[in-house]
């Protein structure tokens, strides 16, 4: 999802999509917060997003510890994104657990990253398949921002052609950022009710289940609704914009919400023993 400019820190935080589900998401923990564990506010989560988020080591750093915030929702074995999850979650209490906030802030900030990007349905369009076969390498071969801009073909015909279709006009990664720019339109006059979160009984399932058994409920209501599908077909629509506000973001901001619960829950495991 579109989170700034990654220029500077506070870039995002009027139109930013992870911004909003951010700040959606603190809302809706805010009421399910009691003992005594501390957890960030959101501007302090925040300070993490944009430059200081994972979008901005892409910018700082190509390749060198990058992120890498995509799933493939038909891969039982595709577990990296998960598995960064559960590294952030488990990062997250140690934080709390702690009363480390700068550390908690930041655990909270690139963990919202990672869950609202794996629910994203542009992020579920097999990317790095189709940049390795562009460019003849794995995404994280890529290790300069001149290489992950140019495609290099066999002569200049080939890389012109390689060049526009991944950077042309319904390029993949057009495609990719026209789809998350719509959704930043979409969502950015809108009030969302004060109950967009999780509810109790969501609480009481991530309990007794564990956070990544909702993610992955979650991650199979997303490809249900066929987003990405429809936006490729027909561009971006009226019905995508209402399916994005009603449907798409309330299950994204849950997720954040019971992620960010989920450490607090690992906190209040360690302070207990």
């Amino acid at each position: 999802m579109y989170s700034g400019t990654t220029i500077r820190v506070k870039s995002g935080r009027v139109i930013g999509v992870h911004q909003r589900i951010d700040r959606l998401a603190r809302r809706s923990l805010t009421h399910r917060l009691s003992g005594d564990v501390v957890f960030p506010r959101i501007g302090e989560i925040l300070h993490f997003e944009g430059l200081n988020g994972p979008d901005g080591i892409k910018r700082k750093s190509p390749s060198v510890d990058e992120p890498w915030h995509h799933i493939n929702p038909e891969d039982p074995d595709d577990r990296g994104l998960i598995s960064l999850i559960n590294d952030h979650v488990y990062n997250l209490g140690v934080a709390l657990g702690d009363n480390n906030q700068e550390r908690a802030a930041f655990e909270a900030a690139w963990l919202a990253h990672a869950v609202t990007d794996g629910l994203t349905p542009a992020h579920h369009d097999n990317l790095g398949e189709k940049i390795e076969e562009l460019w003849g390498k794995a995404h994280y071969d890529r290790d300069s921002v001149r290489d992950k801009t140019i495609i290099r073909g066999v002569n200049h015909i080939d890389t012109l052609k390689k060049n526009w279709k991944y950077w042309g006009s319904g390029g993949v990664f057009t495609a990719h950022v026209m789809f998350e720019w719509g959704v930043a339109m979409a969502i950015g006059s809108v009030k969302f009710p004060a109950a967009t979160g999780a509810n109790g009984n969501d609480v009481i399932r991530l309990e007794k289940e564990g956070y990544e058994a909702i993610f992955y409920e979650s991650l199979r209501k997303v490809t249900s609704l066929k987003m990405y599908e429809t936006f490729g077909e027909k561009g971006w629509t009226h019905e995508l914009g209402i399916q994005t506000c009603k449907e798409l973001i309330p299950e994204i901001v849950k997720a954040v919400t019971l992620a960010w619960y989920a450490g607090v829950l690992q906190a209040e495991k360690r302070r207990a023993r």
